[in-house]
């Protein structure tokens, strides 16, 4: 962006090229000031080609030799004139409209900076907050893993504990990452080891509600890392748990297409009810309680909303794809690792 042009940005109140959110809505500002200069050079151009087309029509030869009378008052336009002044007022309009619409979408969109950078704030806080607790559990199942036989079945259970424990503790820090705005351009995960792990997470939570998990293996890098693809994949498959009715199956499955693999978690649920489908991926949002027979747990309605934010970064996206009283079906898209000219969002 022009010095002058950030200059003024930040007169306005939207920061700094130094802070990533308040630079991206400066950009949003200057494109919906754009789009209302280019729509009032429309209708200037309009207005110009209505008035050559006026100035064509008295200029024909009908209206040259028309006879005026004694008393017929005459009012002559120089025709350059005409159309310079034209030119030069409707110029002037939309620069002016252009720049006035700039200043108040810079105004607009200031509190929605500000909200999403306290966001990001906390976010980064709670996260490195997490880390010393994380590091300290991580020591304590790794002394607890020392004082177990090796070919004990606790000795199996502590394994599993340290592996989940290192999970969580990718996850804080892909957390910071995002926080921080920064990507991984060489981001790759493997699909098949992707879907094994999240079948290996959730296996105990379909267990406790007796829901029968179906992972079909599947082939392919995708251009996330092994931890967001985890996250994602784990919080579909316990969204459709928790959705599922006692002795139901939840199934995972995927297809690639394209220069992308589509993997599609599907429940056997009441579907989607409460709320529109689209806006289950909005945080805080939330439908209706599932009739499942079996135990309830609270939903905070962020963890589909954190799954639509690495989807979207990554350059892919996550939908419903269907819902209904047969069961609800979410389609997670993302795409293959190494693919020319990949879009993606930090």
């Amino acid at each position: 962006m022009k010095p002058w042009l950030t200059r003024i940005g930040t007169a306005v109140g939207l920061g700094s090229d130094q802070d990533p959110d308040r630079r991206e809505y400066r950009r949003s500002a200057v494109r919906i000031g754009l789009r209302v200069a280019v729509v009032s050079a429309a209708l200037v151009v309009s207005v110009v080609a209505l008035v050559v087309a006026y100035v064509a029509w008295q200029l024909t030869p009908a209206q040259q030799l028309e006879r005026h009378g004694a008393e017929d008052v005459h009012v002559y336009l120089d025709t350059v004139d005409l159309l310079i002044a034209v030119l030069v007022v409707g110029g002037a309009a939309v620069v002016l409209a252009g720049v006035a619409t700039w200043l108040i979408a810079a105004r607009a969109v200031r509190p929605l900076a500000e909200a999403y950078r306290l966001q990001r704030t906390f976010v980064a806080d709670a996260s490195h907050e997490l880390r010393t607790p994380l590091t300290v559990l991580s020591a304590r199942v790794q002394q607890l893993q020392a004082m177990l036989p090796a070919a004990s079945s606790e000795r199996a259970v502590a394994d599993e504990l340290r592996t989940d424990t290192r999970a969580l503790a990718e996850v804080v820090e892909d957390l910071l990452a995002t926080a921080a705005g920064r990507t991984d351009e060489a981001a790759v995960a493997e699909l098949d080891a992707g879907l094994a792990a999240a079948a290996n997470d959730m296996a105990v939570l379909a267990r406790d509600r007796q829901v029968h998990l179906v992972v079909t293996p599947g082939e392919g890098v995708l251009a996330v890392t092994p931890t967001q693809l985890r996250r994602c994949l784990v919080a579909l498959v316990d969204n459709a748990v928790g959705h599922s009715p006692t002795g139901g199956a939840v199934w995972v499955e995927n297809e690639v297409v394209g220069d992308r693999v589509v993997i599609r978690v599907r429940d056997e649920g009441q579907g989607i009810t409460g709320i529109a489908p689209r806006r289950v991926f909005d945080r805080f949002a939330h439908g209706d309680a599932p009739a499942t027979g079996g135990p309830t747990r609270t939903s905070n309605g962020i963890g589909l909303a954190l799954v639509k934010d690495v989807a979207v970064r990554a350059g892919g996206d996550v939908r419903v794809e269907r819902t209904g009283p047969s069961g609800t079906v979410f389609a997670l898209t993302l795409p293959l690792a190494g693919v020319s000219g990949r879009r993606r969002r930090g």
